[in-house]
């Protein structure tokens, strides 16, 4: 039996080892997750230096080892070097790449996966302002949802299983989004005033749309079905579930977490093109959303997503100083 292999992979994770080495965490869709160690990579003059770099997609010669596998050869095949020239960016990728090493499996295929999370590294390097990184974002971690068979039912009621359709005419319309239950609640009676949530965004109002019929999700040829959470894709007891997030979505964040679930998302350019565009404070309080529901069913915080409100939220317009407000 040969005691090497070949493979394409993308680095997820790079950590040192030893004097010079770098032990890096490896999507492939061949063979899914590996770890394997760079030899010498962290030395000054090493040919595997750039090739062991965060996101950098080698042809890979890997011998294997009792304990873990070793990269003997690479070629470089891509990378995302727009990724690491933009804060904002890097961290969005940082956070979709904690999302993948969640879900990954190893010694399987995982081709679907590694195609999704490369094609949305591109879609994030391209992006062109905050918002539109933002919104490249959320559509991301949708699409790693449904991938995960996890992705939130928003199209019909999580209780009563009849469809929700937005209702732009109705003021302050409103559904409840609740982690646990797996998505979003038709509210009964709905109230005369805007419930408040722990996030205080505000956005502008979209002309009424018809209902969408509930797609399928992906940006692959044959894209996995939307999946609702099930009780056995579940890991913790129901005794661990008391703090699970819940608020209130209005008309317009329905109809936007309805469409996440598209290849494409023409909403995106519809609302960075548009005079009045929903606002970056839109996206990220559903990406808050999402990021909430994901932690919850996967039983893990995301360390990189904590730091999307420091790279996103606008500044304060004004500052004091001596005493006079500029």
């Amino acid at each position: 039996m040969s005691r090497t292999y070949k493979a394409v992979g993308i680095n997820l994770k790079g950590m040192p080892l030893g004097e010079s080495d770098r032990l890096l965490t490896i999507l492939t869709p061949e063979f899914g997750l590996i770890r394997a160690v760079a030899p010498g990579a962290r030395k000054h003059k090493s040919s595997l230096g750039g090739r062991s770099g965060l996101f950098v997609v080698n042809e890979l010669l890997i011998a294997k080892g009792r304990s873990l596998d070793k990269i003997t050869q690479a070629q470089s095949l891509e990378s995302y070097p727009g990724l690491g020239q933009h804060l904002g960016k890097l961290t969005a990728s940082q956070y979709l790449a904690e999302l993948v090493l969640l879900q990954a499996l190893g010694d399987q295929p995982q081709r679907e996966l590694y195609e999704l999370f490369n094609a949305h590294l591109g879609r994030l390097e391209q992006a062109a302002s905050n918002e539109a990184i933002m919104a490249h974002l959320t559509h991301a971690v949708f699409h790693l949802l449904a991938l995960a068979g996890l992705a939130p039912q928003v199209h019909r009621c999580c209780t009563s299983q009849d469809p929700i359709v937005p209702d732009f005419q109705t003021p302050h319309w409103q559904v409840e989004f609740d982690v646990a239950a797996g998505g979003a609640i038709a509210i009964a009676s709905q109230q005369t005033q805007p419930t408040q949530d722990k996030l205080k965004y505000r956005g502008g109002d979209r002309q009424p749309t018809s209902a969408q019929p509930e797609p399928s999700v992906g940006i692959l040829n044959s894209p996995p079905a939307v999946k609702s959470p099930q009780r056995s894709q579940l890991t913790r007891e129901p005794a661990a579930r008391k703090s699970a997030y819940s608020t209130r979505l209005d008309a317009t964040e329905l109809d936007i977490l309805q469409r996440l679930a598209y290849p494409e998302l023409p909403i995106i350019q519809e609302v960075l093109s548009s005079s009045a565009p929903l606002g970056i404070e839109r996206w990220l309080r559903l990406e808050h959303i999402l990021r909430q529901y994901a932690q919850y069913h996967f039983d893990r915080s995301l360390r990189a997503a904590a730091l999307i409100e420091s790279c996103f939220l606008p500044l304060p317009t004004s500052i004091t100083r001596d005493n006079a407000t500029v």
